[in-house]
């Protein structure tokens, strides 16, 4: 058995008695500071210690949200009609979606894009409108040309008018034409302007009357538009009216134009009635009260190279690229599922940089000024980076995408459009939060209280022999 006198024989802390050691003011002194240091340099290593730190590493997309990429947007265009207004998807793989309306919303908006009313909705569209068959050169201009000078007297004097704005040029107005002007050669037979006073048929030349077209928002040839008596007051956006989207022919056309007037009473002196029986008639429905839509909403495209476009599209219109206008101001353009503003906020408490990015383009105007003439293609070049954030635990925080964004302007052979070009990297940017190791910080903290002790021992022993020799040679000196 070993004696407890060999035991304490390998003591590294022996002891000196109390007796025998000195205190001294510079010893205290510098105690203080010591400990005071010893506190201050614990508290850096602590906050260090619980602090967050991050690495990152760029590594091959390993997405967990598939082959399929949800795109969220907002876009306002001040002068393209909801009436038109298409949303297309396309892709280098083939892909080709035209006309999304499941998960796309149209509003109508003014010129300083302000709501004017509530959704507008565009129905269910025809496969293909029908015209006649047989088209008679030969056919009579029978229905009234109006203008801008005589248009409000006319619709302020029949409780119905059924205008065709039309150009010359229009293939679709060329096959419309005989169809038109036998219609109405049928309802001023059966129900003469004279004597009847209920209806009236009449035409309007775009190309001509241009000024009264864009007050009526006209975007595409042909366009049928049926004016109410009481229901024609002019607002700041314009007249209330209906556009008519049924087949052509000239059956079909009379057919609309008599149900228009079974619904009004024999003397043209009484106020139009409202045609309840057109509410469920999907040929006809209110037109844009402006000249504007905001499209908002979202889509799912593959994660390879290609095209979101937003442009003017009808399969029974024709358009004037010349007037065509794609300026627009985006509202919101964002990739990936939506993120809580909570955990966002999170998030950035971790990486304040991250989510700067993710909607680059939210704000910005791109406007088609006059110098730059027609048909004009606003693009925007995309390229799509995905950023994930990883937890020490290895909990997904956040995936996120970011993009860069090149615009431009070029002129355009076909009709104009804003078309957006989406680039995806096949590569991500990960950050992982970094594991700290509490071995490491204790050790961290013995090494600033033994190197402070030291430190200040040293520093203690060299002001106290300081201080020795200096009393000595005073001492010296005066006994001299």
């Amino acid at each position: 058995m070993i004696s407890s006198s060999k035991l304490k024989s390998v003591d590294f802390y022996r002891k000196i008695p109390r007796d025998l050691t000195e205190a001294s003011l510079s010893g205290a002194g510098l105690s203080i500071v010591a400990a005071l240091s010893m506190m201050f340099l614990f508290g850096m290593e602590l906050n260090n210690y619980l602090s967050v730190s991050t690495s990152t590493s760029v590594i091959v997309d390993k997405s967990s949200d598939g082959d399929f990429l949800r795109i969220d947007f907002n876009i306002s265009f001040p002068s393209l009609s909801c009436e038109f207004a298409s949303v297309d998807v396309s892709d280098v793989l083939g892909t080709n979606r035209l006309n999304i309306t499941k998960t796309v919303r149209k509003f109508s908006i003014d010129s300083n894009l302000r709501p004017t009313g509530t959704e507008f909705h565009s129905g269910t569209v025809a496969n293909a409108v029908k015209h006649d068959d047989e088209v008679d050169g030969e056919s009579v201009e029978g229905s009234l040309s109006l203008t801008t000078q005589n248009f409000d007297k006319y619709v302020h004097q029949f409780p119905i008018t059924v205008v065709n704005f039309y150009a010359p040029w229009c293939s679709w107005c060329q096959r419309l034409k005989p169809s038109w002007e036998k219609a109405d050669k049928v309802i001023k037979e059966r129900h003469d302007p004279e004597i009847d006073g209920r209806i009236l048929v009449a035409k309007v030349d775009c190309t001509q009357e241009g000024d009264l077209c864009r007050r009526h928002h006209i975007q595409g040839y042909p366009s049928i538009r049926i004016f109410r008596k009481g229901n024609d007051v002019r607002s700041e956006h314009g007249h209330e009216h209906e556009s008519y989207y049924g087949d052509r022919d000239t059956e079909s056309l009379v057919k609309m134009m008599e149900s228009l007037v079974t619904s009004l009473p024999t003397e043209s002196q009484k106020p139009a009635l409202e045609d309840k029986s057109n509410a469920a008639n999907n040929t006809k429905r209110p037109a844009p009260s402006t000249g504007g839509c905001r499209v908002e909403g979202h889509v799912r495209v593959k994660k390879v190279p290609g095209n979101l476009i937003i442009s003017a599209r009808s399969d029974a219109h024709s358009f004037d690229a010349s007037q065509m206008n794609m300026s627009h101001v985006i509202n919101h353009l964002s990739f990936g599922r939506k993120i809580t503003a909570r955990t966002m906020t999170d998030v950035k408490i971790l990486i304040p940089h991250i989510g700067s990015s993710s909607d680059r383009l939210k704000g910005r105007s791109f406007i088609n000024t006059h110098d730059l003439e027609g048909n004009i293609t606003i693009e925007h070049y995309i390229q799509i980076v995905k950023t994930e954030v990883t937890t020490r635990t290895g909990y997904r925080l956040v995936e996120e995408y970011e993009y860069t964004a090149h615009s431009n302007v070029a002129h355009s052979v076909d009709i104009p459009v804003a078309k957006f070009r989406l680039e995806f990297s096949p590569m991500q940017v990960s950050i992982t939060e970094n594991q700290k190791s509490f071995s490491h910080f204790i050790t961290n903290v013995c090494a600033i209280i033994g190197g402070v002790f030291t430190v200040a021992g040293i520093l203690d022993s060299v002001l106290h022999n300081t201080i020795n020799i200096l009393k000595k040679k005073i001492e010296l000196g005066k006994n001299f």
